[in-house]
Order: C-alpha cells, then structure tokens, then sequence
C-alpha cells in the first residue's frame, strides 16, 4: 500500500479530523482506511453497526453480501433499516444507507448466497473479511475461504444476551477451526430467530467487531488474534481467553489434508437433518390447511421451544425438539404425523430422529410456522 498515492479532499480531511487529530491514528492511519477493502457477511444484527461504523470511519471500498430481505421483525435489532426498507433486499438497503451516510466510499453489494463456488471469487481484492453470519455451515465456509485467500477474518457472533469477537487467520494466527474443530450436531444450537437476543446485544458486539477491524487495517494496537473476547449482556461481565493453534487443523495443521472449499452443510450435519428433502416427506401450508378443514385424522407436533409456542401457536401438541426421541410414544403410528417448528429444519431433524425410532408416517410442514402465518393467517405475529 503506498499512501503517497491516497490523497484525501479538504471536504474528507474536516469529516475524519477527530481521527487524524488521534497520535497512535492520524493522517496515516485514515490514509490507511481509504485504501482498504472491507467485506461484510451478513447485514443483520451484527452487520448493522459494522456497516454503519465502517463507512461513517472512511473505509474505501465495503462489500455486502447478503441474499435475504428486510423484514419488520428485524427491526427490533438491525438498526441499518427503517420501516420504509421493509421487502426490500437488505444489500441495496444497506448500500443506500451507508452512501447516505458517506458519499466518499465506494460500497459493492452481492445480493447472493455465499457458497464454496463463489466464495473465494467475491473474496479476491479484500483486505479484511467482518464474517456476521448466524449459521455455522457458513461460519465455516468463511474461515476456510479466508484462510485459503490469506484474509483476516475478524469474527463475532451473538446469541440471547451473549456475545464473542475474535480475529482469525491474522499473521499466522489461530483461525476458526482452531477455535471450533467440529460443528455443533444438528439442531443443538439455537439461532437468534429462534433463541432469541438482547437487541442491544448485536450494536454492542458489532461494535467491538468494527473496531477490530479499524485496527487490523491500519495497525494500530493489539487485536484479538489468539484470543476470543465473550461478553454477557445480563450480568455485565467480560471473558478473554487465549485461542492456540491446533496442530490437527484440516487447513493449517501440522499435515494439512483440505487444500479446497467442501460442502459445508453436509460438514455441518446439515444433509441428514434437514437437506435431504427426499428422504423426508414434505406437506406445503396449503394441503395442510385443506387437511385440517377437512376433519383429516392427523396428528400435528411442535417442535419448537415452549417460549416460541407461547409467543405464537396454531394449536399443535409442543414435543420441544430436543425432548422429541425421549416422549416418542406420545406420537401415533397409525396415521399421518406432520411435524413444523418455525422454518422447518428442527422438525426435519426430529424426523430424522424419530425415523431411526421406526417411524414412517412423519412428515414436515414445508416452512414451518412462518410459511403457514405468511400463507393461511397473516393475523399472527411472526416472531
């Protein structure tokens, strides 16, 4: 990086002066961030505030990518949208807010997934990668392509009134399989939609996030390589604690055995519990609907957790996904059994469990909870 090429106008010079006016930051340092390129995972909880931050701080260049809509019950915590964004695409959302905010960067928006197939593409030209995704197949698919990239990665995640930062893959630091070497099974871990959090939580997490990237681009300070910061919101209480490079990481091990990005959520458990459609019998909301008009003999199963069915229910009989194997005579064999939670991949994975318990009859309502209230009663609340 020569930043005797990166030249700053008079209007930027008087919009960043409490940072060039900073000794250990100074011209340089904001010289720095205009050179940089930042890619953000996500625009929810977590990418709110980064993205906030990171454009209102000077960062040249902000990718986005994201795949999923503004919807109202995000609101409650992804401070980057107003009610006006609702059903739009979160990444020309976000965009738009941040160019509101600095018309002096550049901002790129991906409104796609991120799979293993253009991961590494998206990736190429960025300096730093702020991963705030929610799911542990792509968790994992980051670190891997930042690895495979030679990008930082600075990590958090947030989950009811808990929070985690980290920086991975940082001058030959720890990264996230030395953290985590294997996923949680299928279905153990909540995520924020159907758990819960603090709405505060992600602005404060998100936050600390920012700042670990401000640091890693322009060099100042000591960041969290080798070390994972966890923050509990109800008890106000800070842990830090040391990450060590594990010598049978896939990646970065002392024998190396990935040298590519693999399918992340069969990695993840993900194929067995809730991909492999055709091993798991499906009904839509609508054929559902006609059953339960039409006086059909079935039998419907929760699955959720007993604060979502108080939140919003249709009446269904509540087996909590991780009791399901142990009140398995509770469910009938004799005739159809549709089984929904919110979105559908906790009742595929009770289905998978029961099957192994010698059901055949089970089948998962397509969507779960969220599909039928969209679908048959925009009356309820969707949680």
């Amino acid at each position: 990086m020569n930043l005797e090429e990166v030249k700053l106008t008079k209007e930027e010079l008087a919009r960043y002066s409490r940072h060039i006016i900073i000794p250990e930051f100074g011209l340089e340092g904001q010289k720095k961030l205009k050179a940089s390129k930042v890619l953000v995972i996500g625009t929810g909880g977590l990418g709110s505030p980064a993205l906030l931050y990171l454009a209102a701080a000077g960062v040249g260049t902000i990718g986005i990518i994201d795949f999923d809509i503004v919807d109202d019950s995000n609101l409650q915590r992804q401070v980057l949208f107003t009610v006006n964004d609702i059903g739009k695409p979160k990444v020309l959302a976000a965009k738009a807010r941040i160019e509101a905010l600095n018309p002096y960067i550049n901002v790129i928006a991906y409104n796609e997934r991120l799979t293993s197939e253009n991961a590494l593409e998206i990736f190429k030209g960025y300096d730093v990668v702020a991963d705030g995704t929610d799911n542990f197949p792509t968790r994992y698919l980051v670190n891997d392509a930042c690895v495979m990239s030679g990008i930082p990665n600075v990590y958090a995640s947030i989950y009811r009134f808990d929070g985690q930062v980290s920086v991975f893959n940082y001058k030959g630091g720890a990264n996230y399989r030395d953290l985590y070497p294997e996923p949680p099974p299928p279905g153990l871990v909540p995520s924020c939609a159907e758990g819960g959090v603090l709405g505060i939580l992600p602005g404060i997490i998100g936050s600390l996030q920012t700042n670990e990237v401000i640091k890693v681009l322009t060099g100042i300070g000591e960041t969290l390589s080798n070390r994972l910061f966890t923050f509990d919101a109800l008890n106000f209480s800070t842990k830090i604690f040391k990450v060590l490079k594990d010598p049978d990481n896939p990646l970065t091990g002392t024998n190396p055995t990935q040298t590519k990005l693999i399918d992340y959520e069969f990695f993840c458990g993900i194929p067995q519990a809730a991909a492999e459609k055709a091993e798991i019998k499906e009904i839509d909301v609508h054929e559902f609907k006609k059953w339960l008009d039409e006086g059909k003999e079935i039998q419907v199963i929760d699955v959720r957790e007993p604060h979502e069915y108080e939140l919003v229910n249709i009446g269904a009989e509540l087996i909590p996904l991780n009791t399901v194997v142990q009140n398995a005579s509770k469910i009938r064999k004799d005739i159809p059994v549709v089984l929904h939670c919110k979105g559908g991949v906790r009742s595929a994975n009770a289905i998978n469990a029961l099957t192994e318990q010698g059901f055949d009859n089970l089948i998962n309502l397509k969507g779960g909870i969220v599909a039928y209230i969209k679908e048959i009663d925009p009356s309820l609340p969707i949680y």
